[in-house]
């Protein structure tokens, strides 16, 4: 049998990362699993910022939902610390610790607020955001920065789709538009290897499942009920193991998914059978130079078919007929679906026949961001009763990219690809590294 690997960053990796990223950038949000350590990464990103300011009297904020939260989870890791800083002083009365250099670092609850009017910030951390209300931020802690042009990290666990959930998607455009002032991270369970695998099964065991894809998962969307693929679903799909036996005669087939230029990127992503190859990304390529690489891929994987997107691939499906591939087939994303009682068009049909396949028999590589695309596409049903998908323009408002990864996948089911006979294993295409060009 052969298996995937889970992909496992490591424990002190997911450090080093989160901390590069919260020294380098203005906003961060930081979404995490359960028992990461982000208290404990968000307290020493603070000493470490204050006692580095070379400015007059820097101050500095450690803020959760409440504050006698807060005194429980960061002020005994604040004093921890610090406690072999030469000339630190603790200030118990006010939660407050003085560093050498004049700076404070405060340990608040966001219960009380207006505490926090009239004062600057060089730096806040704003823990378990989803429990606060999003003016705490606005109209308290916002206008503390200006004069110092000060930092906030915003960090918590996954609560619904609330105001921190509408942070995250924000700050996933910010980033777009502005990568070296915001950042954002999420570190799920499965990812981090901060759980021991062994540990993680026994937790999904024993808690309950909406519970387990919230906490452990950081699955933003597990108490919704509109959600076409869950987190899951898709997880169980990283994981299968499969018999090498069916490489042999299982069909090849090929999504080519072209964006031309701006934000959306070009994907080729091969399937044979069960398994899915890791996809080739391209960003910002005009359509003669991805036919050129569509060809080459086609030479190399040798599919019995090659779906094509023909909402931008109209210039990609010329050249490589005109080359003289003739299996080319191209699938326009809104034409009417092979069974049009039950889906609103072709696309909404392709992506129920991905979910069903990725529910039940799916191999899926272990990459983060073909995970999310394939979770976050919603659902519903028109005045006929047919299943309709949410508008990639309303996708790309809300989550301020598009899903292209998994679009290029749904494609390889646009229709049924009869098996070929061949000697060759599929693992000579594997494609071992997950390529953006």
């Amino acid at each position: 049998m052969e298996r995937r690997e889970r992909r496992s960053i490591g424990g002190g990796a997911c450090c080093e990362i989160i901390h590069t990223a919260l020294e380098s950038h203005r906003f961060c949000v930081l979404v995490t699993h359960r028992q990461l350590g982000k208290t404990v990464c968000a307290v020493n990103h603070l000493i470490k910022m204050a006692i580095h300011n070379p400015r007059k009297y820097p101050r500095y904020f450690y803020v959760a939902p409440f504050l006698k939260q807060a005194k429980l989870i960061a002020w005994d890791y604040l004093k921890r610390y610090t406690c072999n800083i030469p000339q630190v002083k603790v200030l118990e009365g006010e939660l407050c610790v003085q560093l050498p250099n004049g700076a404070r670092i405060w340990v608040c609850g966001a219960d009380n607020p207006d505490a926090l009017r009239g004062t600057y910030a060089d730096g806040v951390v704003l823990d378990e955001y989803a429990q606060m209300k999003p003016d705490v931020f606005t109209e308290i802690i916002r206008p503390m920065l200006l004069s110092r042009a000060g930092w906030t990290v915003f960090m918590g666990t996954p609560k619904g789709q609330n105001a921190f959930f509408e942070l995250f998607q924000q700050a996933q455009k910010n980033a777009e538009n502005e990568p070296s002032i915001w950042w954002v991270g999420m570190f799920r369970a499965d990812e981090s290897g901060v759980i021991a695998p062994e540990e993680l099964s026994r937790l999904q065991t024993d808690t309950p499942e909406l519970i387990f894809r919230q906490e452990y998962l950081c699955d933003f969307t597990a108490s919704a009920e509109n959600i076409l693929i869950p987190i899951d679903q898709v997880l169980c799909a990283c994981h299968r193991e499969i018999s090498s036996e069916e490489w042999r005669t299982a069909p090849r087939v090929m999504g080519v998914d072209p964006a031309r230029f701006g934000a959306d990127r070009s994907v080729i992503l091969c399937r044979q059978g069960r398994y899915v190859f890791a996809p080739l990304v391209f960003a910002k390529v005009d359509n003669m130079t991805l036919a050129c690489r569509v060809a080459h891929e086609i030479d190399r994987f040798r599919p019995a078919v090659v779906f094509v997107d023909a909402g931008y691939g109209g210039g990609v499906i010329d050249r490589l007929r005109q080359l003289g591939y003739r299996n080319i087939v191209e699938i326009p994303f809104g034409s009417s679906a092979s069974r049009p009682g039950q889906f609103a068009n072709k696309r909404a049909e392709m992506w129920y026949e991905l979910a069903q396949w990725i529910k039940t028999q799916g191999v899926l590589p272990d990459l983060p961001e073909l995970k999310a695309d394939l979770c976050q596409v919603c659902y519903d049903y028109d005045s006929a009763g047919r299943l309709r998908l949410e508008s990639k323009e309303k996708i790309k408002e809300r989550t301020g990219k598009s899903p292209d990864l998994a679009d290029a996948l749904a494609l390889t089911f646009a229709a049924p690809v009869c098996a070929m006979s061949t000697t060759k294993s599929a693992s000579e295409f594997a494609k071992s590294e997950y390529e953006v060009i």
